[in-house]
């Protein structure tokens, strides 16, 4: 019985199973007749409008700023080297590797018993020669005297020979007599003449002192000069760099001791470009003193110097392209020779030119048009300058039109857009991330910028205001952390 029961219930599910399935097919397909059977209803097709920021041309003039990198150098370094050989005795407080000198400054000594003992020399020498040039002018001065006395000596002389002769002449003289007198005065002349040989012999005396006074006097100056190389000077005010001696070091004649630096003569150099170069060059061939600012990021803290295009390179190097440029920097704290900065040059001005976001215009040189009922025109485009996310182009058929700001391939020739202009949707400016920082971080950073030994005391002081403040900009927190790691 219990078998026929179950039986039985099976059948009625399997029954019940089967006509469900019946069922629900049947629906199915009365639903697929239905829907085959309606007539498809036709909609009205709409044009699409897209919204689109646009700007308006407005030709003016405009002075482009051409961005690149430089070098930051030094108008006036010198090299100090030792001029004599030695030890160093004798060492200035500020002859140290950036050490702060003075023009004039005496910087180190080298040991000066060598050459004061040769100066000592060339003093006696010259002493002794002074001695004999003083007996060789008392010599001729001798020599002079006796020569007047041989003179009236000889005069005499020869008055005696005329009164001999009167005497002869009238009878009561001897011709013995006459003779006499004239021996005497041949022998009178012959004085004379020995007297005028020991003064010439005297004057030529004088000239050999002379000139042996002559050769001490230059001995004495070398030796002045060996004992003046034993010191070495500052030649202009400056700071010190690459110092490479030591208190009792020995140096050798013409090592190079340390780089004397000129910080307030800078100049920064750069390479442009030939096409480049060629915006800064007159009519006449000559460099035009464009005006350049020199920009170098310290900590946050963003040090700016003017300066004013100078010179250029007299040739390219070999292996490069371009020119290199100089420019002088008027005032430029807390910069130093070697930092690699980056450098804007003012170009000359551009006339009925207009400035557009670079999105504006594609890679073939064209922009898209606001015509009429706002759909989209193609017009062509001379791009003169690119100027980071902005580029300056003439276009004077389009003065006073509006053009697409930003295109993306859903724009083009044709199609209407809904402009978007600039006054229309006004955003307030973003302003500066801000964060506050806990106790101890603020100490660290504190610290680390109080220690900074590069860094201005203008800007030090600046960074150290803004790290005092509840809220402290994080781009100068994650630039300051940067530099501690």
């Amino acid at each position: 019985m219990r078998f026929i029961r179950r039986s039985l219930t099976g059948l009625f599910l399997l029954a019940v199973t089967f006509g469900l399935v019946a069922y629900a097919g049947n629906m199915v397909w009365q639903a697929i007749q239905t829907n085959l059977k309606k007539e498809t209803q036709s909609r009205p097709v709409r044009e699409r409008v897209f919204a689109a920021n646009v700007v308006r041309i407005r030709p003016e003039t405009i002075r482009p700023v051409l961005t690149t990198f430089g070098e930051v150098r030094s108008r006036r370094s010198l090299d100090l080297r030792a001029t004599s050989g030695g030890e160093v005795v004798w060492l200035a407080d500020t002859f140290e590797e950036g050490g702060a000198v003075a023009a004039g400054e005496l910087l180190l000594r080298i040991d000066p018993a060598n050459a004061q003992s040769a100066l000592d020399t060339a003093q006696a020498d010259r002493a002794e020669a002074e001695a004999d040039l003083r007996d060789a002018e008392r010599t001729l001065l001798l020599a002079r005297d006796e020569i007047v006395a041989a003179k009236d000596q000889a005069r005499l002389r020869a008055n005696a020979l005329d009164r001999q002769q009167d005497l002869l002449d009238r009878g009561v003289g001897s011709q013995a007599a006459v003779e006499t007198a004239e021996l005497a005065l041949s022998s009178a002349n012959q004085a004379l003449l020995s007297r005028r040989q020991a003064a010439a012999s005297a004057e030529a005396r004088i000239d050999q002192a002379k000139t042996n006074l002559t050769r001490r006097e230059i001995a004495l100056a070398e030796a002045q000069r060996r004992l003046a190389d034993t010191e070495v000077h500052a030649e202009f005010a400056g700071v010190l760099n690459n110092v490479n001696v030591g208190e009792g070091g020995l140096v050798s004649s013409g090592e190079t001791l340390a780089e004397l630096i000129d910080p307030t003569a800078l100049e920064v150099s750069f390479r442009l470009s030939t096409p480049q170069y060629a915006r800064f060059v007159s009519e006449s061939g000559q460099l035009v003193g464009a005006e350049v600012t020199a920009r170098i990021d310290i900590l946050g803290v963003d040090l700016e110097a003017n300066g004013q295009v100078s010179r250029e390179s007299a040739a390219v190097g070999e292996g490069q392209t371009g020119r290199l440029l100089f420019a002088r920097l008027e005032s430029a704290p807390g910069f130093r020779p070697g930092d690699f900065v980056e450098v804007r040059i003012t170009e000359p001005p551009l006339e009925r030119v207009a400035r557009v976001p670079a999105t504006a215009v594609d890679a073939s040189g064209t922009v898209l048009a606001v015509g009429e009922e706002d759909r989209l025109e193609t017009a062509e485009v001379q791009v003169l300058r690119r100027e980071g996310d902005d580029v300056i182009l003439r276009a004077r058929a389009l003065a006073g039109r509006e053009i697409v700001a930003e295109r993306s391939p859903l724009l083009g020739a044709g199609i209407r857009i809904r402009p978007i202009r600039p006054g229309d949707q006004a955003e307030d400016a973003p302003e500066e991330d801000l964060v506050e920082l806990d106790p101890e971080r603020r100490a660290r950073l504190v610290t680390f910028v109080e220690g900074n030994q590069f860094m201005p005391d203008e800007a030090k002081a600046r960074v150290l205001a803004q790290l005092k403040e509840d809220r402290v900009p994080a781009r100068m927190v994650e630039r300051i952390e940067s530099r501690m790691n």
